[in-house]
């Protein structure tokens, strides 16, 4: 049960980012940066800190690092087919593999710039040219059935959904090891969920929802990890080995989301910021776990 509670805070704060992108202005570049940084910190620390090593006591070597090779490799997956975003500034975000499934209501690609899809054009365009630069305002009109930028956020919607299984069974593996870890890891991942509600709120603003559906998908996107969490919760009794498999399992896919996203999201918006939150969030999931 505690999983469950821990994976589902830790995945409604998709809606925090969410509600921060549709009331005010979205973060500076330095604010993202630090956050990023910080996050990527923490959960780096305790993936080889406390995530490893504990998968250790419950098996072998060979599970350990099988659970986070299959980490590795599902988030590698994931990553490559699903569409998904990354921050690049205050005002944009850059959406991944779009162009393989972002379809005109002809059948035919939608063009998108290989620098990522700008929030301010369009509609939040417009709302800006009438002196306010938030998404609340951002005009409803412009909904059609070719809205490239609405299909735009139910494609960050989607990846963001399915990344938040993984991240659930991370937790209630967590969890398994022990209540403190469980809670650290459900901070972290808690964390680096804020930006990634900013980043499916603005396009699904901006593309004609209303404020209840975005905060309503924002909210069934989170509520994946705790979906996560009880599928781990029906294999985790079953033997320790499974255990040892899905602790080194969180590991891996923490570590690549960290790598792959992370990190290059938070030294692309400001370099030295990015780099002083890694390694304050290192250095705080160093002593939190030591």
């Amino acid at each position: 049960m505690e999983s469950l509670i821990y994976s589902f805070f830790a995945g409604i704060s998709t809606v925090l980012g969410a509600i921060i992108a549709l009331l005010f202005r979205a973060p500076g570049n330095k604010t993202l940066a630090a956050l990023l940084g910080f996050a990527g910190g923490i959960m780096l620390a305790i993936s080889f800190f406390d995530l490893l090593p504990e998968a250790l006591e419950f098996g072998t070597m060979a599970v350990v690092v099988v659970g986070f090779l299959v980490g590795v490799g599902l988030m590698y997956a994931l990553d490559m087919l699903i569409p998904h975003a990354h921050i690049s500034s205050d005002e944009k975000v850059e959406v991944e593999n779009g162009r393989n499934v972002l379809t005109s209501s002809k059948g035919t690609s939608t063009p998108f710039a290989a620098g990522g899809t700008n929030l301010t054009s369009s509609a939040a365009s417009k709302a800006s040219s009438k002196g306010n630069n938030s998404f609340a305002n951002a005009n409803s009109s412009i909904l059609a059935p070719d809205n490239k930028i609405l299909r735009t956020g139910f494609l960050i919607f989607l990846g963001i959904a399915i990344h938040n299984l993984p991240e659930g069974l991370a937790i209630g593996a967590g969890l398994e090891a022990s209540p403190e870890l469980g809670m650290y890891i459900a901070i972290a991942i808690g964390l680096h969920n804020i930006p990634e509600g900013i980043a499916v709120a603005g396009p699904l603003r901006a593309g004609g929802l209303s404020v209840i559906k975005v905060l309503f998908l924002t909210l069934l996107a989170g509520l994946m990890a705790p979906v996560g969490a009880a599928i781990g919760l029906l294999f985790f009794g079953i033997s320790p080995l499974f255990v040892a498999g899905g602790l080194a399992f969180a590991s891996g896919a923490m570590v690549y989301i960290v790598h792959d996203e992370l990190i290059p999201q938070a030294h692309s918006l400001h370099s030295h910021i990015a780099i002083g939150g890694l390694m304050t969030g290192l250095l705080l999931g160093f002593i939190l776990t030591a």
